[in-house]
């Protein structure tokens, strides 16, 4: 009887990526850094050394303010054009599916040196939606990422879907249960029964695109592109009156993923003609700043600590500190800023759970257990959300960050 290979479960997030397999029957983490196991799920190239940095020393050259380019959040690129287009970066012309794919074989190498193992064939978790039910591009989104693996040096690659994989790692609670695993880029539910034997049976997935990343957006949108000018008149440029700021341009500087498309001679050059034109030229100023000196992802990082200080339960009140762009410049957000900005999210979480539900034709009284996964289910709206629809149910945070990955290492390497 041929010997059975070993398949290594890859979670690629949005925001973090976890790699697992399966030891003695129970899923083991591969240390993708020195003593961590998971890795962000970023990238930065270097302009001084010519280097492609990956994971934490990218967020750290980012934050030490070294000359380069920061990308994060590529997961959401998947299944549109811009994945196949090339583009000049460091010494070479390259697709974001070759930028991909370095970064699996980042995950690849070290899950070999680690194990002694050689994998050719992985189980990657993908969301049940890229982009939305019965979207065009949702073909195209997992024949990217199929790509991907390949290019990686992986021979095969098959998917599970992410809530799936972390029912299987959950599968214990006993009953009708439900995933809420709420990740970087999308949201995504699994409605799953436990056998007396411990198998979990799906009984329905459901997903849309609504992750932390959109949180981030929303509340960046709402509390500190107003400081950076938008919502601002600027005059008309022939004729008298005023006009309003454009908002294309603060919402594209408040998308993780669209942030690097922003620093060109264009973008700078619309963003003079507006200061030149602003009837608030100090907050116009701040922008031209912004672009000048490429802070939109120290800015989206400073929302996204932000976001999470004023989620923790014992704070009154915090502070976005905006110092890179003004000595001295800070947004306040509380939690009722936070609750008014993402209030249409909280309602398509409401609603997702809901129609995840009709897919099953279950009540969700028949629903004993909520098990959260995906760092943004931490957010206090998710769980909010959750219990007035299951007012009965458990609700419990079961491995946040790893719930996936352990799923996909003990389904890829069942008998």
């Amino acid at each position: 009887m041929a010997q059975h290979r070993p398949v290594l479960g890859i979670d690629f997030g949005t925001s973090n990526s976890a790699a697992g397999i399966l030891l003695d029957g129970e899923p083991h983490l591969i240390e993708i850094e020195p003593g961590q196991k998971t890795l962000p799920t970023t990238f930065f190239f270097d302009f001084d050394t010519r280097k492609t940095l990956i994971g934490s020393p990218a967020n750290t050259a980012l934050i030490d303010g070294l000359d380069g380019r920061f990308m994060r959040a590529l997961k959401r690129v998947l299944g549109t054009t811009l994945m196949h287009e090339k583009r000049q970066i460091l010494n070479e012309r390259v697709t974001f599916v070759d930028i991909i794919a370095r970064f699996l074989s980042r995950i690849k190498t070290r899950a070999e040196a680690q194990t002694g193992l050689t994998f050719d064939t992985a189980l990657s978790g993908r969301p049940v939606n890229f982009h939305g039910p019965n979207d065009p591009r949702e073909g195209q989104a997992e024949d990217d990422l199929r790509q991907c693996y390949l290019a990686a040096g992986f021979k095969h690659v098959n998917f599970m879907a992410e809530p799936e994989a972390a029912a299987i790692a959950s599968g214990a609670t006993g009953g009708r249960g439900l995933i809420v695993d709420i990740g970087g880029g999308t949201s995504d539910f699994s409605l799953f029964d436990t056998g007396a034997d411990g198998q979990v049976n799906i009984l329905a997935n459901h997903g849309i695109r609504i992750g932390g990343t959109d949180f981030d957006r929303a509340i960046n949108v709402d509390t500190v592109m107003p400081l950076l000018g938008k919502g601002t008149q600027l005059r008309k440029d022939i004729s008298a009156g005023l006009l309003t700021a454009p908002n294309a341009i603060f919402n594209d500087l408040a998308t993780w993923e669209k942030i690097p498309f922003l620093y060109t001679a264009q973008t700078r050059r619309m963003a003079s003609d507006m200061l030149t034109l602003a009837e608030e030229p100090a907050k116009l100023q701040r922008l031209v700043t912004v672009l000048e000196d490429e802070l939109g992802h120290d800015l989206a990082f400073a929302v996204e600590r932000g976001k999470i200080a004023a989620n923790a339960p014992d704070t009154a009140q915090a502070r976005i500190v905006l110092d890179m762009i003004d000595r001295g410049l800070d947004a306040p957000l509380d939690a009722l800023d936070i609750a008014r900005s993402l209030s249409e999210f909280s309602t398509a979480l409401y609603q997702g759970a809901q129609d995840t539900l009709r897919m099953a034709n279950c009540a969700p009284y028949d629903v004993h257990n909520v098990v959260y996964v995906g760092g943004s289910s931490l957010m206090s709206l998710v769980p909010q959300a959750m219990q007035a629809l299951f007012p009965d149910a458990k609700h419990s945070f079961s491995e946040v960050f790893t719930a996936v990955a352990d799923g996909l290492a003990i389904a890829a390497n069942r008998p």
